[in-house]
């Protein structure tokens, strides 16, 4: 299989994972008026075919002839459940991230979502396996968990204010302005499930039967798809907006939307394999789970940007909402940044 060799293409690697994860929810934002439900069927059946095209690629390549095929013939059955179980749990985690996405944005779901997975992995990840500087990586952790409130705390001033205007405006009969928490209930389940996903999947890695990154990677990919048949269910028929959706209304959906939700799981499988190899380079080279899940989870960052600058999903905002969200902006990327180094500074 191929594996990196030095730190900085491990690296690389955890940066490309950054950009996917932070970018193929730009595939739902595409698809228009597509609901999140029906999109997530081909998302989940993209994110498949990711997986088993880098098996039997990546997988299969390389100077130490090991198989991925051989590595799922050896691999432990507990280890395999791990891995199952870690795209499952990842599974239901975002789901009710697009959730929050078609309630509040790109700009809240993933800086309070992913933010707060983040801060749950890092701490999971380098209790499994310990890796970089504790003092480094744990003051950039605290300082995300500093990003997601003020992140909150400004999608909830928005939110005021645009009642407020709706108020004035006659739109509503409500005197006193309010502003919904949807988003941020389903942001903040998203990230701890989603904080719980990464952990299991080292748990698959790790022992004498355990799995490498592209077996793990592809077991992965399976609890995924299975699991959207189950949990799809449940949200399609008690809906987080909008009236029930019907399984026929599936084929309703253009070609262009069909493609849509194929490519943004083929997005967020390459940005997952990536970052799967980057925790499973040789240890010399290796960044570490904890680093790795870490430096992917910078997508907060991307897709905050996405959602500010493309989506303009903060349009119309206050000079004190922009002065939150710059600030936002800039703890994560200082936090993230302490996190990115903290290999560096390993006692």
């Amino acid at each position: 299989m191929v594996l990196p060799e030095t730190y900085t293409s491990a690296l690389l690697l955890t940066i490309l994972s950054m950009l996917c994860w932070g970018s193929w929810a730009n595939t739902y934002k595409l698809a228009g008026k597509w609901r999140f439900e029906l999109y997530y069927f081909d998302y989940a059946l993209g994110v498949l075919i990711a997986a088993t095209i880098a098996a039997f690629t990546f997988g299969t390549l390389g100077y130490d002839g090991f198989l991925f095929l051989d590595d799922l013939m050896r691999a432990g059955k507990r280890n395999m459940a791990y891995g199952f179980a870690g795209g499952v749990v990842f599974n239901l985690a975002n789901m009710l991230l697009v959730a929050a996405i078609a309630v509040a944005g790109l700009a809240v779901a993933f800086p309070v979502g992913i933010g707060l997975a983040l801060v749950i992995g890092v701490i999971w990840n380098y209790v499994i396996n310990p890796q970089g500087n504790p003092t480094l990586l744990f003051t950039g952790v605290a300082i995300v968990v500093g990003a997601i409130v003020v992140d909150a705390i400004a999608y909830r001033t928005h939110g005021i204010q645009q009642a407020k205007e709706k108020t004035k405006a006659g739109q509503t009969h409500s005197t006193a302005p309010r502003t919904s928490w949807k988003g941020i209930a389903l942001s903040l389940a998203s990230g701890v499930l989603m904080g719980s996903f990464y952990p299991l999947v080292e748990l698959g890695k790790q022992g004498d039967w355990g799995l490498g990154p592209y077996a793990i990677a592809f077991i992965f990919a399976l609890g995924v798809f299975s699991s959207t048949f189950v949990f799809n269910l449940f949200f399609m028929n008690v809906p987080v907006e909008g009236k029930p959706v019907e399984i026929r209304d599936y084929f309703k959906g253009t070609f262009r939307q069909h493609l849509l939700g194929w490519t943004g799981g083929v997005i967020w499988a390459t940005g997952t394999i990536s970052n799967f190899v980057a925790a499973s380079a040789p240890r010399e080279v290796q960044v570490g789970p904890a680093i790795s899940y870490a430096m992917g989870q910078g997508a907060t960052l991307i897709s905050a940007l996405w959602g500010l600058l493309v989506w303009k999903e903060f349009r119309g905002a206050t000079g004190t909402v922009k002065l939150l969200l710059g600030l936002m902006l800039a703890l994560f990327a200082i936090g993230l940044g302490l996190v990115a180094i903290a290999p560096l500074y390993a006692r």
